[in-house]
């Protein structure tokens, strides 16, 4: 019966990096279409891959109430599979931000604002979060977590580098802005992430 829990586990590990590598991604491509690389192309990509993370979204929370009814864990395997389904609720969440960021993209692509410079580090900055959650839960590494929490004050502090930056033309600057607050929002949900992986390891919220 472990065997079997174990496997179904390890299931679920390999679904959580899947769909979180799909959340890079997808980061990745709305940013890189606000730059006008490959706009289409890229808006294209990012509305293909929010369609598979809601797809994996169902499996992984199938797989995680059939460990929650079949297996019927206690303590630390617990809240691992319940943490599981905070989390993909969150990389979702993700998804459908980066399909903003891609809407926004038709309109300011083509504009040379000085602000897109924050946009990009605030971009790396939150890929990055979403891999170090990800990964700090596979591996069950606290540290890692907590480095992915801390982490978000510097999406907050280019975000207000944004804020005071050359408007230029004021429209194309309020969508900007409003990229910038998805990829905040993004921030936000790769601290969820890392916090349930703190909590399903020590049991500390």
């Amino acid at each position: 019966m472990r065997n079997r829990f174990d496997e179904q586990l390890e299931q679920l590990n390999v679904g959580l990096i899947k769909m979180g590598a799909l959340c890079e991604e997808s980061i990745a491509c709305a940013v890189k279409a606000l730059f006008d690389e490959k706009t289409s192309e890229m808006i294209a990509k990012v509305n293909d891959n929010e369609e598979e993370t809601d797809h994996m979204e169902h499996d992984i929370e199938a797989l995680c109430m059939k460990l929650l009814l079949h297996q019927q864990p206690v303590a630390k395997d617990l809240r691992c599979v319940s943490s599981a389904l905070k989390m993909i609720s969150d990389m979702e969440r993700i998804g459908d931000q980066s399909q903003d960021i891609a809407e926004i993209a038709g309109f300011v692509h083509s504009t040379e604002l000085a602000g897109k410079v924050h946009i990009s580090d605030m971009a790396n900055e939150a890929i990055s979060m979403v891999t170090m959650s990800v990964d700090s839960f596979v591996r069950k590494d606290v540290k890692l977590a907590k480095e992915a929490i801390e982490a978000d004050d510097k999406v907050d502090a280019r975000f207000l580098e944004l804020v005071r930056s050359d408007s230029g033309d004021a429209e194309y600057f309020m969508d900007l802005l409003m990229a910038a607050k998805y990829l905040e929002r993004i921030a936000d949900h790769a601290t969820n992430i890392a916090e349930w992986v703190v909590y399903s390891i020590t049991g500390e919220r």
